[in-house]
């Protein structure tokens, strides 16, 4: 089984799991073209046909999107002291939470 993820103007609409071999049976008259992925899709994620990539859905209002790599940036960096944060719209910045990094 694989998983595949419906692309119409660049949005993701559509997901499903299924054999290969469905896609010699299966008729699709919508709009849009079945892209393979790898399971981290969701409805709302854009295709960059470019980067050949899926990207989620922007995080915060704040980040912004690095066209080289095709991911969201916060517009601080992360702290690199070991330490968990989490993102603070308000603020627009990095919290230090109680989290601790052990499972």
């Amino acid at each position: 089984m694989a998983n595949y993820a419906k692309v119409e103007n660049g949005v993701v609409t559509q997901i499903i799991v299924a054999e290969s071999e469905f896609f010699n049976t299966f008729v699709d008259s919508s709009p849009g073209e079945w892209i393979k992925h790898s399971g981290n899709v969701g409805i709302g994620f854009t295709y960059d046909i470019n980067l050949k990539k899926f990207i989620e859905m922007q995080p915060y209002p704040s980040w912004v999107m690095n066209a080289e790599s095709g991911e969201w940036e916060a517009p601080v960096t992360y702290p690199s002291d070991g330490k968990i944060y989490e993102w603070n719209e308000s603020s627009k910045g990095w919290n230090e939470t109680d989290k601790s990094g052990d499972v």
